[in-house]
């Protein structure tokens, strides 16, 4: 059997330096809750840049697809061979938001590519108004698949990508998980498993029938046949990849029992889903992930059960 990763030596991170982390973390959480533009006037506004650690490489803007916005960054480990690939979405509520955002990969290239092993592919896609969320759907399976075919020009391994997403990315994987068939639409094979970071947007339908933020209005619209479309509950179909749903347990909106619901649905079809909530902020669910501790213990034994093949 290969091995699921492979560990690079572990750098020592002393008290400190984890009380530094943890601030920034926070810190930029924070700026990005109180500057959610980053695109203006047509173009980028950036809004950090990722640390990248000695022994890994960062190959910025791969295209996937004709718009500026259709880019991937792929971090990799110095002579990675047949790494595992964790391709991630970011969130801004599907109108903003950035692929080399430090909250949004700083910690998850120290864990999965300096120390585990994997190769790292954060995704850029086009962003509401520009496009629909259906649309955006779209971009995102064109991107993976666009990795399942360059992943062994990166030393990874295209039979073991897992998709990872955030807030509207995590909206957003988990609908391409419901619905093989979007995917498929897109060019993308089935990959080994799906990791959604709290979305409140996983049963839209509902959602947009009950007292809600203004957002998902700009997001989803009037026309409950496009809540519909775009509605993982609402499209759920058998065949789709195990699937993890992180949800925070602190929030007053519940993502929780939506994910709980989803995760039932899901079952009730044969399929594989767990929910794992966590007493941690929505961006925290994000910025954190990665850090030491029972929380990305759990999502690593996830990715690793599903990982694995004889």
């Amino acid at each position: 059997m290969e091995p699921a990763t492979r560990r690079l030596p572990k750098r020592p991170r002393p008290l400190a330096t984890w009380a530094v982390a943890l601030t920034m973390a926070l810190a930029a959480t924070a700026c990005q809750a109180q500057n959610p533009m980053p695109w203006r006037g047509g173009r980028q506004i950036p809004v950090g840049s990722p640390v990248v650690p000695a022994g890994v490489q960062r190959m910025a803007d791969l295209p996937y697809g004709p718009d500026p916005a259709q880019r991937l960054d792929v971090y990799r480990p110095e002579g990675a061979r047949h790494a595992p690939v964790l391709v991630m979405v970011h969130g801004g509520a599907w109108m903003f938001g950035s692929k080399s955002a430090a909250p949004v990969v700083d910690e998850k290239i120290d864990h999965w590519v300096r120390e585990r092993g994997f190769v790292l592919v954060s995704v850029g896609y086009r962003l509401v108004p520009q496009v629909t969320v259906a649309e955006q759907a779209q971009d995102i399976a064109h991107a993976l698949a666009a990795v399942q075919t360059q992943a062994p020009g990166w030393g990874g391994d295209p039979s073991r990508v897992v998709l990872m997403g955030h807030s509207a990315g995590a909206h957003l994987v988990a609908l391409l998980s419901a619905s093989p068939a979007l995917a498929r639409e897109g060019g993308a094979r089935p990959w080994a498993a799906t990791v959604a970071l709290d979305s409140a947007a996983l049963d839209t339908e509902a959602l947009m029938q009950r007292r809600h933020m203004p957002m998902y209005d700009r997001a989803f619209g009037s026309d409950p046949a496009q809540w519909r479309a775009v509605s993982p509950m609402a499209r759920l179909a058998p065949g789709g990849p195990p699937l993890l749903l992180v949800c925070s347990s602190v929030r007053r909106d519940d993502p929780c029992a939506q994910s709980r619901r989803l995760a039932d649905a899901v079952r009730a079809q044969g399929g594989v889903a767990q929910v794992l909530p966590q007493p941690l902020p929505h961006g925290q669910i994000n910025s954190l992930l990665g850090l030491p501790g029972p929380y990305t213990q759990a999502v690593d034994a996830f990715i690793d059960a599903h990982l694995a093949r004889p």
